[in-house]
């Protein structure tokens, strides 16, 4: 029986099923001891396990799209699959528009993702699905380096997935990109939280919601791990976003669709009136829903039709 979140997936999600435990645990047998029946009777795994949802997330990349090398170091945020490919799902819908309704393919479609990190999971994704090339960017160079052995370590990735340091702590989009660098949009999963304190009471709030408490030896961590850029910043999502709308607009001229996910829907007020301070053509807001659980895809673009419909001709003629 489908849950709630899995029937609420993008329509191209490969886990609007539900998970087949059966077939995961062939994938990757290391999962199989972490598979138990639930309270209502269905497998699953200890979600407040870090090693489990690892190697969930390594038999899914692994089953499904065809990643046959995937881990994490210690501590690394560990992302849910299926709400990851939502994210490239709605991308593909965007670009579509821009494209006679036709989902772009292939390597010609360029994608930058900020913050990569150590999963390299939209990159790995999105790849998989629809062919693009990547370049991804982190302030983390130990992030970096753990991305890197997923991409060396995967036959098929090379020249397909690239990773460039940021090297200041102070930019998101500045200084990391090459003279002329085109891209057909960026993608962003921005720290959520304004401090260590912010994220310390997130994570005590969501280890109750598990049933893991003082009184059953629970501890007070994020169950899906992560360091501390990944987790916040000063100021968390709501100025992260702002900054990189600044940023965008010395490069309005070279990505098609800026876009970011945005987990609190009270951000989109203050984000949309940058937008228009930053003179955008066209802004999109597309939510994205997982069960009860809802994120938002705000994009936008410097471009007006008639120069989208003329990024599309150059996009079908050659590769940047």
């Amino acid at each position: 029986m489908r849950s709630r979140k899995e029937e609420t997936l993008h329509p191209r999600n490969r886990h609007r099923g539900g998970l087949d435990f059966a077939r995961l645990s062939r994938a990757c047998p290391a999962l199989k001891p972490h598979i138990s029946t639930n309270q209502w009777g269905n497998e699953a795994i200890d979600f407040a396990n870090p090693a489990a949802q690892r190697l969930l997330n390594a038999a899914l990349l692994k089953e499904y799209y065809g990643v046959g090398h995937w881990d994490l170091p210690e501590g690394a945020l560990c992302p849910s699959i299926p709400g990851r490919a939502d994210y490239i799902h709605c991308l593909a819908d965007l670009l579509a528009e821009s494209n006679r309704t036709s989902i772009p393919r292939g390597q010609q479609v360029r994608a930058l993702d900020i913050g990569v990190g150590a999963s390299c999971v939209y990159p790995l994704i999105g790849h998989a699905e629809y062919g693009w090339r990547f370049l991804g960017t982190d302030i983390d160079a130990r992030a970096l380096s753990s991305a890197q052995q997923i991409v060396d370590s995967n036959a098929g990735l090379k020249g397909q997935i690239e990773l460039r340091l940021q090297p200041s702590l102070a930019k998101i989009l500045g200084g990391i990109l090459q003279r002329d660098e085109l891209f057909d949009l960026t993608l962003c999963n921005p720290p959520f939280h304004g401090s260590p304190a912010e994220a310390e009471v997130s994570a005590k709030r969501k280890w109750s919601r598990l049933g893991k408490d003082a009184r059953n030896g629970g501890r007070p961590t994020l169950n899906y791990g992560g360091q501390d850029r990944e987790l916040w910043c000063p100021g968390g999502e709501l100025a992260f976003v702002r900054k990189l709308i600044a940023e965008s607009v010395p490069l309005a001229k070279r990505c098609l669709w800026f876009t970011s996910l945005i987990s609190k829907s009270d951000h989109l007020r203050p984000l949309r009136a940058a937008l228009t301070l930053a003179h955008v053509v066209e802004s999109r807001t597309v939510e994205m829903k997982a069960g009860q659980k809802t994120s938002r895809l705000l994009a936008w673009t410097y471009l007006t039709p008639a120069e989208r419909e003329a990024w599309r001709a150059r996009a079908q003629g050659s590769i940047p």
